[in-house]
């Protein structure tokens, strides 16, 4: 299942790409809504081969995830690979530069089932794939909203 945003900026793609690559502050996002983030690797500067172990609790029960970042190239393009023991998730965020102040983030989320019992899963969260775009799209805005007057 795949999920996918254009978000258009009054930031310069310099300043959306620091943003969506302050991964200390994403850390305490996470934490603060009630998941444990764990940082796997010594790295100090952001780029890839970054890992964070996961754990936060999804009706009822505890989950685990795996997050790399596969791919870090500035100013343009950040992917995440996630693993848990249900699904593999990619993210790819997407810097583009519209004018010297404005830029576009394109965010896509791609979701694949793991097990059967992911893939039933999925295949009944498609019955409502509008309405789980629709979510989507607002939590997005609502984080890139609030990146955008943090940083403007």
């Amino acid at each position: 299942m795949k999920f996918s945003l254009r978000q258009d900026t009054g930031l310069s793609a310099d300043q959306l790409f620091d943003a969506i690559s302050d991964f200390s502050r994403m850390e305490r996002m996470l934490v603060r809504r009630g998941a444990a983030v764990r940082r796997v690797d010594p790295a100090h500067e952001p780029g890839a081969g970054m890992a964070w172990d996961i754990a936060f609790d999804l009706r009822g029960k505890r989950r685990e995830l795996r997050l790399d970042v596969a791919q870090f190239d500035r100013p343009e393009k950040i992917v995440i690979r996630g693993l848990s023991e249900p699904l593999d998730i990619a993210i790819e965020m997407t810097v583009i530069a519209l004018t010297r102040s404005k830029s576009r983030l394109m965010f896509e989320v791609e979701v694949k089932p793991r097990n059967m019992r992911a893939r039933l899963m999925l295949q009944t969260a498609k019955l409502g794939k509008a309405q789980l775009d629709r979510k989507f799209a607002d939590r997005v805005s609502k984080f890139f909203g609030d990146l955008t007057t943090r940083r403007a």
